[in-house]
């Protein structure tokens, strides 16, 4: 574990939580040539992860981390779990044992547990079967920015904050693609257009790079075909066709839905008798 310079580390709170300054994080994250951020994401291409970066790399994975991983990792590395309304969610729904088994000895930084809205609660340490932990409230930084009504992915929240850090060490972001495969499902609560929008300009900009998706854009081809065209007019164009072709799903999906009518119903009746999830308890019991 690396040393925190005890001139800058915040004292843990009341509440077994223990939050650092901006300039703790960045002495603790500061040694490393590469921060990757790796998503839980079929689009991970982990043996080219492994073989293009040095060893001074530190992996960021995310909560589930099976998803990516098929055996103990060796390596600098840090879990992200993400706090749910119940506190972290490898915590409440008894995972976290079964995700810090792929993680072990000097080179595992521990866990860092976030929250990135007001509803989100942490977990205390005691929580994490040992694992040190660490805690990183993100509400306010996206607060003003996040689209009203969704809530940001841990993935987002951390590439942002990193950015802010200044690190002197280069961010990448490994299997962002925001597609859903055959395997994992994309949550609807997020809003991954803005997010795809955003880390893309980011990258454009060098705060961050992305394997895949920012170099191999199409539209980048069509600005060297046609150089005469400003950009503004290449991307009005795309948005024209884009929303075109939106027009056309949308009703094909508005046919879909009356066709499934009769079986919505059917499932919204059965529904009424599924058992309540421990989640909804909880909810409805701090609501009393």
């Amino acid at each position: 574990m690396e040393a925190i310079p005890s001139d800058t580390q915040r004292a843990a709170a009341d509440g077994g939580f223990n939050f650092l300054t901006p300039e703790a994080w960045k002495a603790l994250l500061s040694p490393y040539s590469h921060v990757v951020l790796v998503a839980n994401s079929e689009a991970v291409d982990f043996e080219r992860l492994r073989s293009e970066l040095p060893e001074t790399t530190l992996y960021v994975f995310f909560n589930n981390v099976y998803k990516v991983l098929d055996e103990a990792f060796t390596g600098h590395a840090v879990l992200i779990a993400r706090s749910g309304v119940m506190g972290a969610n490898i915590v409440h729904r008894r995972e976290a044992a079964d995700v810090l088994r792929f993680f072990a000895g000097d080179d595992f930084l521990g866990v860092v547990n976030i929250r990135a809205s007001p509803e989100e609660n942490f977990s205390e340490e005691s929580g994490f079967k040992g694992a040190r932990t660490r805690h990183l409230d993100l509400t306010q930084m996206l607060g003003d920015l996040y689209p009203t009504g969704k809530i940001a992915t841990s993935g987002f929240a951390m590439a942002l904050w990193l950015a802010d850090l200044q690190l002197p060490g280069k961010i990448l972001l490994a299997g962002f693609s925001a597609k859903r495969s055959e395997k994992w499902k994309v949550f609807d609560v997020h809003d991954w257009t803005f997010e795809q929008i955003f880390l893309r300009l980011f990258a454009r900009m060098g705060s961050i790079s992305m394997m895949g998706g920012v170099d191999a854009s199409p539209y980048s081809a069509l600005a060297k075909r046609f150089p005469q065209v400003p950009p503004i007019e290449i991307a009005m164009t795309a948005a024209e066709v884009l929303s075109e072709r939106l027009h056309n799903a949308n009703g094909q999906i508005d046919r879909l839905m009356s066709v499934t009518k009769s079986i919505r119903a059917i499932e919204g009746f059965f529904r009424r008798f599924k058992p309540k999830t421990r989640k909804q308890r909880f909810l409805e019991k701090s609501k009393e």
